[in-house]
């Protein structure tokens, strides 16, 4: 059973997980994610590293909500994703990895639409655009209907979107697939502001390069559980290289 958080610590400790563990079929002994536990606190750009088939995308929809959560906890905010998911869901944004959004929209109508549900006030929502246009430079595209935009625009627009209501959470699974290299430049660099600014980036990926640039703390899973969480110290020292080593040299998956 996991414990509730005081408001005190939901400032700083924004999101918790618990012994998460998945398994899509209960008779299975076969977990997607097993006993993944850590830590995303204010100001950290947490990445979630693995190979295809690691369980990072389990363990991105498990943390949000998308799917049930079979053994453990996750609270955001202080708020329980199991017990409380309207209150933990309204702490963060989830880009997901295939992009669904409402195609016969244009991108102004899709930025529109969640301003409007999440409530953010209509002298605020130019500052918003803006500050996103900076980063995703869709331009002109933005008054195109959204069935004609490339696989890329289509990213941009979602990552623009869940960005309107300045979330404390951004959460995100392979944001730089699909992206020109330019862009992904402009998305490292918002991440990292973001961050700086008080907010917390949870996301998942393989690419190393990205990884060891931008994240504060790495969380590398394997075969569904943490193989090694590396710290911002031993990020700053061992970077990249420290990053191989536990991504292709994970002996039995236990986390340490």
């Amino acid at each position: 059973m996991g414990k509730a958080y005081n408001v005190k610590q939901a400032e700083t400790k924004l999101l918790s997980v618990e012994g998460l563990s998945k398994k899509y079929k209960k008779t299975s002994g076969v977990y997607a994610a097993k006993d993944v536990t850590f830590t995303a606190e204010s100001g950290e750009v947490v990445g979630l590293l693995g190979a295809n088939g690691a369980g990072k995308t389990t363990t991105l929809k498990c943390i949000t909500g998308m799917i049930p959560i079979t053994e453990g906890e996750v609270y955001i905010s202080g708020y329980s994703i199991k017990k409380d998911p309207v209150k933990a869901k309204s702490q963060f944004s989830f880009v997901t990895d295939n992009h669904s959004v409402f195609l016969k929209m244009t991108g102004k109508q899709y930025l529109d639409f969640m301003c409007d549900v999440y409530r953010v006030p209509t002298e605020k929502r130019k500052e918003r655009y803006l500050a996103v246009e900076d980063s995703f430079r869709l331009g002109g595209a933005v008054g195109d209907v959204i069935s004609g935009y490339s696989h890329g625009m289509r990213q941009k627009i979602c990552m623009m979107g869940s960005l309107m209501h300045e979330p404390r959470l951004w959460i995100l699974d392979e944001p730089m697939l699909g992206l020109d290299p330019e862009t992904q430049q402009s998305v490292m660099d918002y991440i990292t502001a973001y961050a700086r600014s008080g907010h917390t980036v949870l996301f998942s990926t393989h690419n190393l390069y990205v990884a060891s640039e931008i994240c504060t703390k790495a969380v590398i899973i394997s075969g569904g559980r943490i193989a090694k969480i590396l710290g911002p110290e031993e990020i700053r020292l061992g970077g990249r290289r420290l990053m191989e080593y536990w991504y292709h040299n994970d002996d039995d998956g236990e986390g340490r």
